[in-house]
């Protein structure tokens, strides 16, 4: 299992970071304009050439973001982010990110006496290159995407992913290799 960084998101300077991203993005999925995503791209750690994003995005932060070149994301997509882990998301070149996606990369505890400390956990999300991920599909916390794989609509994403495989359902499962 992927590590678990610990960090409390009420702490003012990261709530105060969280505010200001989800203002750039307010700012975007009210007015998609080409500045707009000029402030959204702003935010992420690395944004390749020719990425696409459309409205409707939403990170928490996007600072350790990392996207590569000629990736689309589809109309509301949400990526709960953490500001404390390097490299928190990660897509490569060439993917596509279909609508509804939530890319989820924070949780809270299972333990309901660490719940109440108000602490959240995160642990990276990396996709490969050349991924295509359906509509509505959810991924969690600690997960690798290989390169080249598709992520059927709908699906929960609660293990990692092979390379050029095919996997679609909740939990997701692997369908057949491509």
């Amino acid at each position: 299992m992927t590590h678990l960084t610990q960090f409390n998101s009420l702490a003012k300077p990261l709530f105060e970071e969280r505010k200001a991203a989800h203002e750039i993005c307010r700012l975007f999925n009210k007015s998609p304009s080409k500045g707009n995503l000029k402030r959204i791209k702003g935010l992420f750690a690395q944004c390749g050439e020719g990425v696409i994003i459309e409205a409707g995005f939403h990170c928490d932060y996007g600072s350790q973001m990392q996207i590569g070149d000629r990736t689309f994301i589809n109309i509301n997509c949400t990526v709960l982010d953490a500001p404390i882990v390097e490299g928190v998301i990660t897509i490569g070149n060439d993917c596509l990110i279909g609508p509804n996606v939530q890319l989820l990369a924070v949780s809270h505890a299972v333990e309901p006496k660490q719940r109440l400390q108000k602490e959240n956990f995160a642990a990276p999300i990396t996709i490969g290159n050349n991924v295509w991920i359906g509509a509505g599909v959810i991924v969690l916390a600690g997960i690798t995407i290989g390169d080249n794989a598709v992520v059927g609509a709908g699906s929960v994403v609660t293990k990692n992913i092979a390379e050029n495989t095919v996997v679609a359902g909740n939990p997701a499962a692997k369908i057949r290799d491509i």
